[in-house]
């Protein structure tokens, strides 16, 4: 499935026209049920697969976006959440995207010396990283990403579940830098509410041992949070990380 938002002149993400509702439960990770302005009670495609801790309140505005693919079996796919300090981005689509198209246009200062983005690279039999950087003198540099929805009195965190996905992906990138290459762990911080970023220890203990573990062999880890509007989507600023 594609993302619904699409490439703007400014180097962001366009959401298509929102629908505003009322979140009424989320539930089975990809449903929500939501109440329209006119009444109507739908059910909304959910585009995430977290636990979405701390963005999937029950009473809270969200905003849908329309498809009229009939290919689909739901209409409407739930893209925002409105909470009291940040419009929060749903998607886990968007993430990949916004940030391949943000090195590809040279926009992340960090990566800029690269030409050449490659997405969803296979790195082993089971195995992919969200995107290969190449095109420099400094070889290759393989990034994975990961979106951040859960912030507490300004502190980003990741993951907001115990995640043996995200334990294997650090390992991966552990054994990529012991082979000569350069990696990033990206936390795209998917609101605008953070002031910094540090691994959710009190969800995953063992994630964010390994995450430390990790940069002290050589992985990088950057934190970007965005610019976010009912009219768009783009990256802002490198976040502080306090492992």
């Amino acid at each position: 499935m594609k993302p619904s938002a699409s490439a703007n002149a400014s180097g962001g993400l366009t959401w298509p026209e929102l629908i505003p509702a009322t979140l009424l439960k989320r539930y089975k990770r990809f449903l929500a049920d939501v109440k329209l302005e006119t009444g109507e009670t739908v059910t909304a495609h959910c585009p995430n697969t977290g636990s979405m801790a701390g963005c999937s309140e029950p009473g809270r505005k969200v905003y849908l976006s329309v498809h009229d693919n009939p290919k689909r079996k739901y209409k409407y796919t739930w893209e925002l959440i409105a909470m009291p300090t940040s419009l929060v981005g749903v998607n886990t689509l968007v993430p990949n995207r916004l940030v391949g198209q943000s090195v590809e246009q040279q926009r992340i200062p960090e990566v800029s010396q690269y030409k050449n983005v490659k997405r969803e690279v296979k790195i082993g039999e089971h195995s992919r990283i969200d995107l290969l950087l190449t095109g420099s003198t400094d070889g290759r540099c393989y990034v994975e990403i990961k979106n951040c929805t859960l912030v507490n009195e300004g502190v980003a965190q990741f993951p907001d579940a115990v995640t043996a996905r995200g334990l294997k992906h650090i390992i991966e990138l552990e054994k990529l830098v012991k082979a000569g290459h350069r990696c990033i762990m990206f936390y795209f911080i998917q609101r605008m509410d953070a002031q910094v970023f540090r691994p959710a220890d009190h969800i995953d203990p063992d994630y964010g041992s390994r995450l430390r573990q990790a940069t002290e062999k050589g992985v990088e880890v950057l934190a970007y949070d965005v610019r976010i509007s009912l009219q768009g989507i783009e990256l802002n600023n490198n976040i502080p990380c306090s492992l």
